[in-house]
C-alpha cells in the first residue's frame, strides 16, 4: 500500500487532469505549483507514481513513431475511449491484472479486431513500463481476450448495385461511394482522392489512391469510363467527393452520411413513406456496409479471373491472403460460370461431382497457402 495523505487536490491542464497530494495545505499549494511549473516546462519526471494517461500518451508518442496521421489519430481515439476513460487516472503502480482484465472485458461483444487491438495497446504501455523499470511486473500479462465478433463482408446483388449507382451519381457526397465500388478505394482514400489524382497513363485514365493505411495502400487503378465522364472536371485542389460546400467528408461525418445515403437508396428501391419517414419493411439489407462496395469491387476481379497478385496491388493489400480470402469466397453461381468456360461447357461440370477439375477445387478452398492460389 502506498502512503496516505491528508490531503488531495487536482487540476486541468491542456486538457488533462492532474492530481497531487501532500500531509499539509501548505505543502499541498507548494507541490500544485512545482507540478504545474513542470508541465508548463515540460519537465514531467516519469515515476511509478506517474498516471496510466501520462505514460499511456508518453509511450505512444516515443514508441509508435512509424504510424501514418490518420492511423495515429485512430489509434489514440480508441486509445483513450477504450482505456484511459477506465484506468487513466490511476497510477501505473497501482495497476492490477484486475484493471487491465474488466477493461478489456467492457469490449466484449465488439469486433474481434477492436478487442485485438485494445489488448495490444495494454501490452505496449505495461511491457513498456516494465522495460523503463516504472513497474515491477506487466499486470495484463496474463489477462484473457473476451468473445468478440467478425464482421462478414459480402459482395453487392445486381439489384443493389443498380440503385447505389443511381443514387451515388445523382449527389456529389455520395461519389463516395463511387469510388469504393469502382475504383477500390477504403473509406479514407475516398474522401482523400482529389481532382489532382485523376491522371492519365497511356491515355487510361488512372486514379492515384494516395496512402492512407500502409505503404502498400499507395497505388493507381484504372478508373471505369463512366466514373472518368462524371469525375474528370474535378479542379485539382477540390476533392472529388465533398459537401456543397466544398468540406472534406472526414470520418466523423462519415457515419451520418452513410444513414442519408441508406435512407436514399431505400427511396430508390421503393420503401414507402408517410409523412416524410419510412416504413418498414425496409428494402436494403441490415447487412450493407460501406465495405460491400469495396468487397464488391475484389469479387468482380475474381470473377474477370484478374491474378490475384494483380488484385492485390488493386486493393491495396499488404498480405495477398486478405485477397485471398475474398478470392476464394465465390458465389457457387460463379465457380459454375468459370468451369463452364475453362473446364468442358455445359455438361460434366458440376459442384458436387468428384471430377470438378484441380483449378475449381482450388476456388472452392478457402485461406490457400500462396503457391495454390497462384493456379488460378
Amino acid at each position: 500500500m502506498g502512503k496516505e495523505y491528508k490531503y488531495r487536490t487536482s487540476f486541468t491542464y491542456e486538457g488533462k487532469r492532474y492530481f497531487v497530494k501532500a500531509d499539509t495545505k501548505a505543502d499541498l499549494a507548494v507541490r500544485k505549483a512545482m507540478k504545474l511549473r513542470d508541465l508548463e516546462e515540460g519537465k514531467i519526471v516519469i515515476t511509478g507514481n506517474t498516471t496510466v494517461e501520462e505514460w499511456a500518451l508518453k509511450c505512444v508518442e516515443t514508441y509508435k513513431t512509424n504510424q501514418k496521421e490518420i492511423t495515429h489519430d485512430k489509434y489514440l481515439n480508441r486509445l483513450k475511449h477504450c482505456i484511459l476513460e477506465q484506468i487513466g487516472s490511476m497510477r501505473l503502480r497501482d495497476v492490477k491484472p484486475l484493471h487491465c482484465q474488466n477493461v478489456l472485458n467492457l469490449q466484449r461483444g465488439k469486433s474481434k479486431t477492436q478487442i485485438n487491438e485494445v489488448y495490444s495497446m495494454l501490452q505496449l504501455i505495461f511491457k513498456k513500463a516494465v522495460a523503463n523499470n516504472l513497474i515491477l511486473s506487466n499486470p495484463a500479462e496474463n489477462i484473457e481476450k473476451p468473445l468478440g465478433t467478425r464482421k462478414s463482408r459480402r459482395s453487392i446483388t445486381e439489384t443493389e448495385r443498380t440503385h447505389i449507382m443511381k443514387v451515388a451519381r445523382a449527389d456529389r457526397r455520395y461519389y463516395l461511394y463511387l469510388l469504393m465500388l469502382q475504383c477500390s478505394c477504403r473509406p479514407s482514400e475516398a474522401a482523400e482522392a482529389m481532382g489532382k489524382d485523376i491522371i492519365l497513363m497511356d491515355g487510361m485514365p488512372m486514379l492515384h489512391i494516395r496512402a492512407t493505411k500502409n505503404d502498400h495502400s499507395d497505388r493507381f487503378v484504372p478508373i471505369p469510363d463512366d466514373l472518368y465522364q462524371l469525375i474528370k472536371k474535378t479542379p485539382k485542389n477540390e476533392y472529388i467527393a465533398q459537401y456543397s460546400t466544398g468540406k472534406k467528408i472526414d470520418e466523423a461525418n462519415r457515419y451520418r452520411l452513410w444513414t442519408y445515403f441508406k435512407r436514399d437508396l431505400n427511396i430508390s428501391m421503393g420503401c414507402k413513406m408517410r409523412r416524410n419517414r419510412l416504413i418498414p419493411p425496409y428494402p436494403v439489407a441490415p447487412d450493407l456496409v460501406p465495405y460491400c462496395l469495396r468487397h464488391t469491387y475484389c469479387t468482380d476481379l475474381a470473377r474477370m479471373e484478374i491474378d490475384i497478385r494483380i488484385a492485390q496491388k488493386l486493393m491495396g493489400h499488404s498480405d495477398i491472403s486478405l485477397t485471398a480470402n475474398i478470392y476464394t469466397n465465390l458465389m457457387d453461381s460463379d465457380i459454375v460460370e468459370i468451369a463452364k468456360k475453362h473446364f468442358g461447357g455445359t455438361q460434366g461440370v458440376t459442384l458436387k461431382s468428384r471430377k470438378v477439375p484441380k483449378q475449381t477445387r482450388i476456388i472452392l478452398k478457402r485461406k490457400q497457402d500462396d503457391c495454390k492460389i497462384k493456379t488460378l
